[in-house]
């Protein structure tokens, strides 16, 4: 026989006495801080990964963090989506919420910067600073050049704008190889798809069977900066803690080692 579920709403007086009672049995989950959502790109997940770590040890707050592209994580945000704190790829996407007004005003900030680089498989020969010559045509001889979609993703843009800028996009420009990601243009190179890809020099350290062959001089493209900045919506207080963090010391101290830069 199935019992019948009592669907009596408890009277006021019950009510006063749980909420007295709380104080007494402990509030339980409902009174542990709510967890912070970070937005970030997925190219920093590996040095994000242990600057979260670091920052959960020393204020005991859960972070939950959200890794995607960029652009779906913009998309995301646009539709609601429950985030305090957002760390971008590039500068024109957080423009893109900046303009709507979805970022809090004044929390913007360049967190960390990187490199363009050519990587190809580790026994390639190394042709230092990449111009306008024929080395990176050379490299590349019939096969492919990996990289991200410019019109898309903030690698490729970077990518497409360094090869217009050096006069090699015209001959290149037909042989492109889109990756979905920098460090899926590196793997395409280790399984030796392609002979080169454009990638963040962050994405080939660690990469078995690649190596850095070539960089992109940084005048040749825009600058490449990862801004973070709180997000509109967001009513956790504990977002400025975390922001104010991922600036501190420490964490950029974890950044350098994972080879960004911090910038000036």
């Amino acid at each position: 026989m199935v019992p019948r579920r009592d669907n009596r709403r408890p009277s006021r007086r019950g009510i006063l006495a749980l909420a007295l009672l709380g104080p007494i049995l402990g509030a339980g989950p409902a009174a542990a801080e709510p967890d912070l959502h970070l937005f970030a790109a997925m190219t920093l997940r590996s040095a994000l990964d242990a600057v979260v770590q670091r920052y959960e040890g020393a204020s005991g707050q859960h972070v939950v963090v959200a890794y995607a592209p960029t652009p779906m994580l913009v998309r995301q945000i646009e539709q609601g989506a429950p985030a305090d704190v957002f760390l971008s790829a590039d500068a024109d996407w957080m423009d893109e919420l900046a303009g709507k007004k979805l970022i809090r005003a004044g929390s913007r900030s360049d967190l960390l910067s990187n490199r363009l680089v050519l990587v190809g498989p580790s026994g390639a020969k190394d042709i230092g600073e990449i111009g306008a010559g024929g080395s990176l045509t050379a490299v590349v001889g019939s096969g492919r050049l990996a990289m991200c979609n410019p019109t898309s993703h903030p690698a490729g843009r970077y990518a497409k704008a360094s090869l217009e800028k050096l006069g090699l996009w015209p001959s290149l420009s037909s042989r492109i190889a889109i990756a979905r990601d920098p460090a899926a243009a590196v793997v395409m190179v280790q399984r030796g798809e392609v002979p080169a890809a454009v990638a963040f020099a962050t994405d080939a350290r660690g990469v078995d069977g690649v190596k850095i062959i070539g960089e992109f001089p940084a005048a040749s493209h825009p600058p490449i900066a990862y801004p973070v900045a709180i997000v509109a919506a967001s009513r956790n207080p504990a977002a400025t803690d975390l922001l104010a963090f991922l600036r501190s010391a420490p964490a950029k101290a974890i950044f350098e080692d994972q080879g960004y830069t911090i910038p000036q």
